[in-house]
């Protein structure tokens, strides 16, 4: 049995092991163990394994990811988020639809000082949902566009997908961070069109709010933006400009803004307790599917299956890029039943070398099409992450009402994705900038 075949099995057994339901680390675990002592030897593999775990879970370069997520939960639990989300629906509130739009807005300044798509979904959930079923907004469009405005975490620095990628493909996590700040900005204002197009069509589904006066609005202006702006300019400005390594801004940024909650009195005693719980928890469950990817990746490098797939692309009668339209439907489907974290750490091995040793494209901007394309996969159905942590938040509203509102989204990212590939400039300006 060739390698290459040893590999194409060891990927199908993946699958099955994850549709019974196995944790994604667990399985990739165990299918590198058996595929790399398939074709080396077993006490070989058992070696590979130790070693790669342990230097997993000893590596410097991992240590970013408690920070950031520390960041994150210290934000969620401080009530940033309320504040957040106060200020924006001051803003555009009174529209037609406005309630929709600031929760848009707020879940990027969330996303901000956040990282993850879950932890934005499920805050902006808790804080914008009651309002919206208040003022009458129909379900199907308020649980939508919590659940996509989630998905602005993941390409708004810093995002933990963006550091795993840059660890997984070996490139610069500053340089991904920036990459993904105008990407970012340009999905949310198409999801704001979205949302004006939907109720400009038909106003029932976003009743206009009350307006807000200039002074309630500059009131609001102090509360959540401040702790943003601070948190942001000093931990990614401090990491754009130099000053700190990865590990460094993280550290930085955590540290920010739990003196600027505390001295606030934002973040109580017990609220702190939770986020190094959640913390914690959120980290082993990241570095155990780093672990576990690490080891199938080098069962997937010495199937010489990446090789393999490379002399296939290059065969293809296809130019680049039409073969990169194929890779980003394969990162699509899979996205619909992988989660995002776990599909990045599985594909990368097996089309980064594709994608940037034989189409020759840049590996910034291919990691920040990635991303994007996997962001799709957390508001699709069957697995849609963020649709279930929406409903989990509104008992109430059916997942398939949830579901059927999301269409109108995916095409504002389908949207999104096109002009990225068309022009790559919008992903390269800022790296290129601060190169």
């Amino acid at each position: 049995m060739s390698p290459e075949l040893i590999g194409l099995l060891g990927i199908i057994l993946l699958l099955v092991f994850i549709v019974i339901k196995m944790p994604i680390s667990f399985a990739m675990l165990i299918v590198g163990l058996l595929g790399f002592g398939f074709i080396v030897a077993p006490s070989a593999s058992l070696s590979m394994a130790a070693t790669e775990v342990y230097a997993t879970f000893s590596s410097y370069s991992l240590s970013v990811i408690p920070m950031f997520v520390w960041m994150g939960f210290i934000a969620y639990y401080s009530g940033v988020g309320t504040n957040l989300y106060k200020f924006a629906y001051r803003m555009v509130g009174h529209k037609p639809g406005g309630l929709a739009i600031a929760t848009q807005a707020a879940c990027a300044m969330f996303g901000a000082i956040c990282g993850s798509n879950t932890a934005t979904a499920a805050t902006m959930g808790a804080i914008a949902l009651p309002e919206m079923k208040t003022y009458n907004y129909d379900d199907s469009l308020s649980s939508a566009s919590v659940a996509a405005g989630g998905a602005l975490g993941v390409l708004i620095p810093p995002s933990v997908i963006f550091i795993i990628y840059g660890i997984s493909s070996e490139q610069s996590i500053g340089k991904l961070f920036m990459a993904g700040i105008l990407p970012g900005i340009l999905l949310m204002f198409l999801y704001m069109l979205t949302i004006y197009i939907l109720v400009k069509r038909n106003p029932s589904l976003g009743p206009a709010g009350p307006k807000s006066t200039w002074k309630e609005r500059l009131e609001s202006l102090g509360n959540g933006l401040f702790e943003v702006m601070i948190t942001f300019l000093i931990s990614i400005g401090g990491l754009l400009l130099g000053w700190f390594t990865p590990t460094e801004a993280g550290a930085v940024g955590a540290a920010s803004i739990l003196i600027i909650t505390v001295l606030g009195k934002q973040l109580n005693w017990d609220g702190f307790k939770k986020s190094l719980m959640d913390t914690v928890r959120t980290t082993a469950m990241i570095m155990m599917m780093v672990a576990g990817a690490t080891v199938f990746g080098r069962f997937i490098a010495i199937s010489r299956l990446p090789f393999a797939l490379a002399s296939w692309a290059t065969n293809l009668s296809l130019p680049p890029f039409g073969i990169m339209i194929v890779i980003l439907l394969i990162y699509l489907v899979l996205g619909c039943f992988i989660d995002a974290l776990a599909l990045i750490l599985l594909t990368i091995p097996i089309f980064f070398p594709v994608a940037v040793g034989v189409l020759g494209y840049d590996p910034i901007w291919f990691g920040v099409v990635i991303v994007l394309v996997v962001a799709m996969g957390v508001i699709t159905p069957p697995v849609g992450m963020n649709v279930f942590i929406i409903k989990g938040v509104a008992k109430d509203i059916p997942t398939e009402t949830i579901f059927k509102g999301i269409w109108p989204f995916l095409i504002a990212l389908f949207v999104c994705l096109g002009l990225l590939l068309a022009f790559p400039q919008i992903v390269t300006f800022l790296p290129n900038l601060f190169s």
